[in-house]
């Protein structure tokens, strides 16, 4: 059946769908999928810096909270209070494998802990889980109980912009669309001499890469960092000819032809 996602036991059908034909598709959902016990519908996309989906209840139990499993780890939420992006899947499954033993990391969006938490499970020492929303932040808190993670993973309730931590880290997560450029000099204050963003975006096709690239080249060296390397990949397609993207970009404090001539 097609026209809708599921997250833990809600079904969430998609804003294109009329009122009418949503309630035809959550009686056959209901009827057909014994582990949903409730049927949801987004009405518009998320919105604003805290990220507020628009959500609204269609038919069966009247309880918008729920537990979802992925990647051996579980996400407690509200949907009509929080996000949660089953297409971000792959990624939250890749990131926890690029991690070095002994990192630091700054998850400047931590939302309910979509990064963090599996990223908790990783070789990473710490993981600052930074989130402005208090409801992100009331889940983030009780997922890091859920998945025992409490030991490696710091919740932090604010504004990364603003958010002073302990340590600099060696990798930060922006897994936050769109305009997340305005955030990149908040991600390098936070980073390293030597250290990895992982910079999430969207863009239209005719814009890869080109535009990413400048994006990044630009307010690394206004910042006084350096691109090293940059890998690139699309994450999923956001909306007809938008591509949301990621892009694991290293940068150095020192530029590389600078480094390169004192070891001559």
């Amino acid at each position: 059946m097609a026209g809708f996602q599921t997250i833990g036991g809600i079904a969430i059908l998609n804003a294109e769908m009329s009122p009418a034909s949503a309630k035809a598709k959550a009686a056959e959902i209901l009827g057909r999928l014994s582990q949903i016990q409730s049927v949801y519908r987004y009405t518009a996309r998320v919105t604003g810096d805290a990220r507020l989906p628009w959500v609204s209840y269609v038919a069966g139990k009247k309880d918008p909270v729920t537990t979802h499993r992925e990647n051996g780890c579980f996400y407690k939420l509200d949907v009509t209070k929080v996000m949660f992006s089953k297409g971000n899947s792959l990624e939250r499954g890749r990131l926890p494998k690029l991690v070095k033993p002994g990192e630091a990391i700054a998850d400047m969006f931590a939302g309910i802990g979509y990064f963090s938490i599996p990223l908790g499970k990783s070789h990473a020492t710490k993981v600052y889980a930074i989130e402005l929303n208090p409801d992100s932040f009331r889940f983030l808190k009780e997922n890091i109980r859920l998945n025992k993670v409490q030991e490696k993973v710091e919740p932090i309730l604010g504004d990364c912009r603003k958010v002073k931590l302990p340590e600099k880290a060696d990798r930060i997560i922006m897994g936050y669309l769109p305009r997340t450029h305005e955030f990149l000099p908040a991600a390098f204050r936070l980073l390293k001499p030597d250290g990895i963003i992982h910079y999430h975006d969207i863009f239209r096709r005719d814009e890869l890469w080109e535009k990413s690239e400048a994006i990044l080249r630009e307010r690394s060296e206004k910042a006084g960092f350096y691109p090293i390397r940059m890998e690139k990949r699309v994450v999923k397609q956001f909306s007809p000819g938008i591509f949301h993207v990621v892009i694991d970009a290293e940068f150095r404090r020192t530029h590389p032809q600078v480094s390169r001539k004192s070891r001559d």
